[in-house]
């Protein structure tokens, strides 16, 4: 016992991986829907959409993950005007009955950011993939029964790209939780950043980044028992896994 972490720094590491989780899952919640605006973008009839959407995935797929997050970081500070900066910096509260929600740092706000728009190329590549995936005869075939664009897209193409999408859209997710270890660099408390923090005081540097390991791993491997319990029933195959 004497060579474990002691509960002050075990808490930190708690504390790391649930900033950890909370910062992955925002940003997969809003590269999702981003990605799949970007996917319909990249087979937009208009060719300037098409062009634009194709840049923004060259150009977000094609650079350093850490280059971006210390673009919006430092990058922000320096284009966004002073008020909105102090207000950014400033803490705030608000309170909902029992439940009371604290505005994020500007480090995580950049973290959650940088996050999401490195994600949303990869995600509406996965996206594009999955809708390229479905014959293209039922474009043609929702075409000739009167079917908008948009009616097709939404109940007839969206349904099977997303099956044939959603392996490879759980990679990404998992590549969120680790990406999101990057964002220590920019003074984001995550789990890698309190893993360092622990090492650094206790000097305890195989418990502190194994038991951050740990959790990393612990958390990838909840994704892909998800994605087979999909894969084996969908939606009936997870509450199986669940009774």
């Amino acid at each position: 016992m004497h060579n474990w972490l002691e509960p002050k720094y075990l808490a930190w590491l708690e504390q790391g991986f649930f900033v950890t989780l909370m910062l992955s899952a925002c940003a997969a919640s809003c590269a999702t829907p981003l990605g799949f605006l970007l996917a319909v973008a990249r087979t937009a009839r208009t060719r300037a959409i098409a062009r634009v959407a194709a840049l923004y995935v060259f150009v977000f797929r094609n650079s350093p993950l850490l280059v971006q997050l210390l673009f919006w970081y430092f990058g922000a500070a320096t284009v966004l005007p002073s008020g909105w900066m102090n207000w950014l910096n400033t803490p705030h509260l608000a309170t909902f009955g029992p439940l009371t929600l604290r505005w994020p740092s500007f480090e995580l706000f950049a973290g959650w950011v940088g996050l999401t728009c490195y994600t949303t190329a990869f995600i509406g590549e996965e996206f594009l993939a999955g809708m390229r995936g479905v014959n293209h005869a039922q474009w043609h075939a929702a075409a000739a029964l009167g079917m908008s664009r948009y009616a097709t897209l939404r109940y007839v193409i969206l349904p099977q790209a997303l099956r044939i999408a959603t392996p490879p859209l759980a990679g990404q997710y998992m590549n969120v939780i680790k990406n999101s270890s990057l964002t220590m660099a920019i003074g984001v408390g995550e789990l890698s950043y309190m893993s360092r923090q622990v090492d650094t005081e206790s000097f305890r540097t195989f418990q502190a980044f194994g038991t951050a390991t740990f959790f990393y791993v612990l958390a990838i491997a909840v994704i892909e028992v998800a994605l087979v319990l999909w894969q084996r029933g969908g939606p009936r195959g997870l509450q199986r896994g669940r009774a």
